[in-house]
């Protein structure tokens, strides 16, 4: 049986272990921590339990594909529900609006609060879904380093379109242009977000990102965002893939142009292909310093990263939902803080995920736990011990002024999470959330392959690679790479 190695157990590299043993190869997962999952984990304090990553859950179908392989029911092993309200919005100047999950009940409600004529909002969202259309089994569903993809009906209908796609300007243009309401236009922007960009920079295109939350809906796991992972590590266990924590990789073995295994601690391992789920960056500097590396594509601009606080609080504040997003007053500023400054605005966007909603054994009886986020700059040598202090004051003011919860007093326990320690435990360069940022309009297209010519047997999955960051295009790298194994088998 011919032996696949795959370095780090994130959502990619779990995926792509069960990919592989599907396929008939014995599948080694080497992981440099004690826990599968990457950034999509958990962890317990004082009697709470906080997902650790990311909390929004969409397209949930690429998860139960995995199971399906293995003709499995994925309810067996995690269920989720579809959210009534997808999050709720506050702006500092008392506009409220909470986003159903029904794309007509939006338009309706959107178009009577905001005053928006409901014919362009129906446009905007028809434009966002005629772009994902167009672009999604091209940009994301192929490898765009293969001859193949640009040979399909479906690429030469992309390109055909790509004048209307908003690539010659950026997605603050666009929803400037066709929205014009200054709060619907803030919330539009949000979406550059999902890749760590900046909407004032990343391309128009980047509009059809609201189809994924409007249409195919949110959801959330019973046990939390991290049985996702949980669910496929053990899918994974059943079906004979061997798991090694605590391992880390030194080297990836090349010899004469064809990887040949990896090196551990504990010795070698050889294979007949190897999948780096490491993000690129670390993989060419630490697992192939020998080897040749792509200077233009590791110098890339890098994604946003985050500053999260996990506070265990006090008391349960039914009157908010499960997702809820505090804006800035300064969107733009944020944003060239992040990009340009490498420092945290004084007025940040303000994530909050109360996940004790839906699990009461995530918090104490009549508590919650608060997972509370801002989009940072990534790990650039600032001083993280100034910058956090200054962000929590402004957080919490920001808390007070918005939703009127004077919350310092109520936190009962606290974590944190900065640039520094995504980059530690998820060996994530710089702490970027997303590998590189979005913000230029070639940017799909620079993004390391999912494998490369100059290693035979050579792969690489997660989101820093193609097709990028995300949960869903983490399970799609996956996907990509075991059809190129396929394909290269043959």
């Amino acid at each position: 049986m011919k032996q696949a190695v795959v370095i780090g157990a994130g959502i990619a590299g779990l995926a792509v272990s069960l990919r592989l043993r599907k396929q008939g190869f014995a599948v080694s997962v080497y992981e440099a921590n004690s826990y599968p999952g990457g950034k999509l984990s958990s962890f317990e304090q004082d009697g709470y339990r906080f997902d650790a990553g990311p909390s929004l859950f969409t397209m949930p179908q690429y998860v139960d594909e995995l199971f399906q392989l293995y003709n499995l029911p994925a309810s067996d092993y995690f269920q989720y529900k579809r959210k009534e309200t997808v999050c709720n919005y506050f702006w500092e100047d008392g506009k409220r609006f909470s986003v159903p999950a029904d794309k007509q009940k939006f338009v309706e409600g959107a178009s009577k609060e905001f005053n928006v004529p409901a014919e362009k909002l129906q446009k905007y969202l028809a434009d966002s879904q005629k772009k994902f259309d167009l672009t999604a089994p091209v940009f994301l569903e192929k490898s765009l380093h293969k001859v193949g993809t640009y040979l399909s009906m479906e690429t030469l209908k992309a390109f055909v379109q790509s004048a209307s796609m908003g690539i010659t300007t950026n997605l603050n243009n666009i929803n400037e242009s066709q929205i014009k309401e200054p709060h619907l236009v803030q919330f539009f922007n949000r979406f550059a977000t999902y890749n760590g960009s900046s909407p004032y920079k990343t391309p128009g295109i980047m509009s059809m990102i609201p189809h994924l939350e409007m249409h195919h809906g949110t959801f959330f796991p019973k046990g939390g965002m991290a049985k996702i992972t949980q669910s496929l590590y053990d899918l994974a266990k059943e079906q004979g893939v061997e798991f090694h924590f605590s391992q880390k990789v030194n080297r990836i073995i090349v010899k004469n142009g064809k990887a040949e295994g990896i090196e551990t601690a504990e010795g070698l391992k050889e294979a007949e292909v190897v999948i780096s789920n490491m993000d690129i960056f670390p993989t060419y500097k630490k697992l192939l310093v020998d080897q040749p590396y792509p200077k233009q594509t590791l110098a890339q601009e890098r994604s946003s990263s985050a500053l999260i606080f996990y506070w265990g609080v006090k008391k349960k504040f039914p009157e908010l939902d499960l997702h809820n997003i505090l804006f800035s007053k300064k969107y733009k500023e944020e944003f060239d803080y992040i990009f340009e400054k490498k420092s945290l605005s004084n007025d940040p966007t303000v994530y909050i995920n109360i996940s004790s909603k839906e699990e009461t054994t995530d918090a104490p009886e009549n508590c919650e736990n608060w997972f509370v986020m801002i989009n940072a700059p990534g790990n650039y040598g600032q001083d993280w011990e100034a910058m956090i202090s200054a962000a929590r004051e402004n957080i919490l003011k920001k808390i007070k002024n918005t939703l009127g919860v004077d919350l310092e007093s109520l936190i009962a326990t606290e974590a944190i999470l900065d640039p520094r320690s995504i980059e530690s435990k998820t060996s994530s360069y710089r702490g970027a959330l997303y590998g590189a940022a979005s913000n230029s309009k070639f940017a799909a297209f620079l993004r390391h392959p999912n494998f490369t010519k100059k290693i035979k047997n050579l792969y690489f999955c997660g989101g820093s690679v193609h097709p990028g960051g995300g949960i869903p295009l983490c399970l799609l790298s996956a996907k990509i790479v075991s059809e190129i194994i396929i394909n290269d088998e043959l």
